[in-house]
C-alpha cells in the first residue's frame, strides 16, 4: 500500500516521526532550518548561534540535557539568551565530547568565559562537569551553575532537588548579564543566589512516552499526579483530577509549605515572576484557565505578580499536565527580565493623569469648535485604561501591548478620537518586536500616523491633532540614527515640536472634522486635539526623563 504501519506504531509510538535513531538529529536540523540564528556543530548534536562575532569580550552561556524538553534548550539560543545548546538522546544527558566541543567552538571564538547552566540530574551534572574539567585543563575560564528548583519533596533525597523549568528563568537571567559584559564571577554570583529564590511544581494528567517505547508512568482514567519530573519520574501523590482552582491552590500551598525542606517562601509583599509551562498536551484554552487561577491564588495572598510567562517552556513530550514556577525578584532582577513592561506601565499612568487632569480644560476648548467632549473622551480612555491596569499585567511584548490598548481604546473612548488613536496603535503594532531598538520606534510611530491620515482625511495644517503629531513624529524619526544615550533629547525635541504645533492651531482655518463648519473668526483657542497630543507627548518624555529609562527605547 505504500506504506506499512504495524501494531506497534499505533499503541505504542503514536508519534509522528521517520525513525526513532534519527529523530533527535532530525529535529535538531528542523529547528535549525527554520531559524537564520542558528547553526549546527558538525558531528554534534550542538546548535549554537549563528554570530560568534557578536560574543566577542562577553561571558558565553551553554545549557542543554536530554531531548524530548522542546523548546528547551535550543529554543532559548539567541542574543541576551544561551549562546549554545547541547542536546543528547531523548530524556538522556548528552555526552562530554559534544558539551566539551560548543565549549571550545565558543572559548576560541573570542569570548571571555564560559558558563554552564545544567538542571540538577546526576547525569548532567557528571557530564557537564567533566567537561568543564577538561576545558579548564585547556585554559578556559569556565564555570558551572546548578538549578535544583523542585518543591515536590519535602525531604529531598541526598541528590538535591531535581532540575525544572525555573532553569528558563536563569537562562534570562545569565543572559541579560552577559549582554551587559558582567564578568563570569559576577554573572555566576547572581544568578547563583537567584536560584534559591526559585521554586517549581508539577502535575501530569496522563504519562509521556519516549519513541519506541511504553509509557513513562501509568494512570488511572481521571487520576493526577502531583509533583512528578520532567522525565514522568514518579511525584508524591495521585489523586482525582480536580478542578483547575482547586489544583492550582493545593500546588501552591505545597510549594509554599514552611514544614518543608523544599518549599519556596513567599509571604504578602513579595514580588515574583511566574512561569505556567505547559508539560505538552494541555489545551491553549486550559492554559489559559490555568494562568488566571495562579494569578489569582497569588494575589489574594497579597503576592506581586510582576511577569508572567505562559506556554510550552520546558515539556515532556506529549504529557498532558503543567507545571507552576516562581521565582522572587527585586527591582535589580525585573530589570534583568526586561523593563519594557514595568517602564510601559509608569509611562501609561503618567499619560492617564495628564489626560484626567485636562478633562475640562479640553471640554472648554472643544466647546467652541465642537461639540464639547473632548476632555470626556479622553477622559473615558485614560479612565478605562487604569483600570484594564489595575485588573491585568501589562504585556511584556510592545506589539501586544499596542494591539490590546488600540481594541480597549476603539471600545471605551468612541467617537472620532477613538477611531484615530486606535488606528495609530494598530498600524503601528506590527513594527514592534520583543526587543525594540531606536529603528523599530520610528517605523511604528510613522505607520501609526500614516494611518491616521490615511483613513482620517486630514493633514497637517487642517487644524487638527496632526498639527501636533506630524511634527514630533518629523522629530522622533530621528531615533533610528541617534545612539541609545541620544534617545532622550530627540525625545525632547519632539515634546517641544507638538507643543509648538498644537499652539499653533489657533492661527490655522480648520479644513477637516467638525471645527471646519465653524467661522474661523470664532476658532481663537488651540484644537484641543492637538493639545491631547502635545500632552501625551509631554507624559511620555516627564516619565522617561524622571526615570533615567531612555535606554528603554532600545
Amino acid at each position: 500500500m505504500g506504506f506499512h504501519v504495524d501494531l506497534w506504531t499505533v499503541t505504542v509510538q503514536r508519534k509522528l516521526l521517520n525513525s526513532v535513531e534519527r529523530c533527535v538529529d532530525e529535529a535538531l536540523e528542523g529547528i535549525v532550518s527554520s531559524n537564520a540564528g542558528l547553526m549546527l556543530l558538525r558531528g554534534h548534536r550542538v546548535a549554537l548561534r549563528s554570530d560568534l562575532h557578536n560574543l566577542k569580550g562577553k561571558v558565553a552561556l551553554i545549557s542543554g540535557g536530554g531531548s524530548g524538553h522542546e523548546p528547551a534548550h535550543t529554543g532559548y539560543i539567541g542574543r541576551g539568551m544561551l549562546s549554545a545548546a547541547v542536546a543528547g538522546a531523548v530524556f538522556a544527558s548528552p555526552p562530554p565530547a559534544s558539551i566539551l566541543a560548543a565549549i571550545m567552538t565558543l572559548w576560541q571564538s573570542g569570548t571571555s568565559g564560559v558558563l554552564l547552566l545544567v538542571k540538577n540530574y546526576t547525569g548532567d551534572r557528571l557530564n557537564f562537569g567533566l567537561a568543564a574539567e577538561k576545558a579548564r585543563t585547556q585554559g578556559v575560564h569556565i564555570d558551572m551553575v546548578v538549578v535544583a528548583d523542585d518543591c515536590a519533596f519535602t525531604q529531598p533525597s541526598k541528590a538535591g532537588r531535581r532540575g525544572l523549568c525555573g532553569t528558563v528563568f536563569i537562562h534570562k537571567l545569565a543572559g541579560a548579564l552577559a549582554e551587559e559584559s558582567c564578568s563570569l564571577d559576577v554573572i555566576v554570583a547572581k544568578v547563583s543566589s537567584a536560584v534559591k529564590n526559585i521554586g517549581t511544581l508539577a502535575v501530569g494528567l496522563s504519562p509521556c512516552s519516549v519513541p519506541g517505547c511504553l509509557p513513562t508512568f501509568q494512570l488511572l482514567p481521571g487520576d493526577m499526579e502531583l509533583g512528578l519530573g520532567i522525565h514522568g519520574e514518579p511525584g508524591i501523590q495521585k489523586s482525582k483530577i480536580a478542578f483547575a482552582d482547586e489544583v492550582v491552590n493545593t500546588m501552591i500551598n505545597h510549594m509554599t509549605d514552611p514544614s518543608s525542606q523544599s518549599h519556596l517562601p513567599l509571604k504578602s509583599g513579595d514580588t515574583v515572576v511566574l512561569c505556567v509551562n505547559n508539560l505538552g498536551a494541555l489545551s491553549c484554552l486550559e492554559m489559559a484557565v490555568v494562568t488566571r487561577s495562579a494569578i489569582s491564588c497569588l494575589v489574594e495572598r497579597g503576592v506581586h505578580v510582576a511577569r508572567v510567562m505562559s506556554g510550552s517552556f520546558m515539556t515532556s513530550l506529549e504529557m498532558a499536565g503543567m507545571s507552576l514556577s516562581f521565582m522572587k525578584v527585586d527591582e535589580e532582577i525585573l530589570r534583568l527580565f526586561g523593563p519594557f513592561s514595568s517602564v510601559a506601565c509608569l509611562v501609561l499612568k503618567s499619560i492617564c493623569k495628564a489626560l484626567i487632569q485636562l478633562k475640562e480644560e479640553l471640554n472648554a476648548l472643544d466647546r467652541a469648535a465642537g461639540d464639547g467632549d473632548c476632555g470626556s473622551t479622553h477622559d473615558l480612555a485614560a479612565t478605562a485604561i487604569k483600570e484594564w491596569m489595575q485588573a491585568t499585567i501589562i504585556p511584556e511584548s510592545p506589539c501586544l501591548l499596542f494591539n490590546t490598548l488600540a481594541g480597549l481604546v476603539e471600545e471605551k473612548m468612541g467617537g472620532s478620537s477613538g477611531a484615530l488613536y486606535s488606528l495609530f496603535l494598530a498600524a503601528a503594532a506590527p513594527h514592534l518586536r520583543e526587543s525594540c531598538d531606536g529603528k523599530d520606534w520610528a517605523k511604528a510611530i510613522q505607520a501609526g500616523t500614516d494611518a491616521m491620515k490615511k483613513y482620517g482625511g486630514a493633514a497637517p495644517g487642517d487644524r487638527t491633532m496632526l498639527d501636533a503629531l506630524c511634527p514630533a513624529v518629523d522629530e522622533l524619526m530621528k531615533l533610528s540614527t541617534a545612539s541609545p544615550s541620544g534617545h532622550i533629547a530627540v525625545l525632547q525635541a519632539a515634546v517641544e515640536k507638538a507643543e509648538l504645533g498644537a499652539q499653533s492651531t489657533r492661527d490655522l482655518t480648520a479644513k477637516a472634522g467638525r471645527a471646519s463648519y465653524i467661522a474661523s473668526k470664532r476658532l481663537t483657542q488651540p484644537d484641543p486635539g492637538a493639545v491631547a497630543v502635545a500632552a501625551i507627548f509631554r507624559a511620555v518624555f516627564d516619565t522617561l526623563k524622571g526615570k533615567d529609562q531612555c535606554s528603554t527605547l532600545t
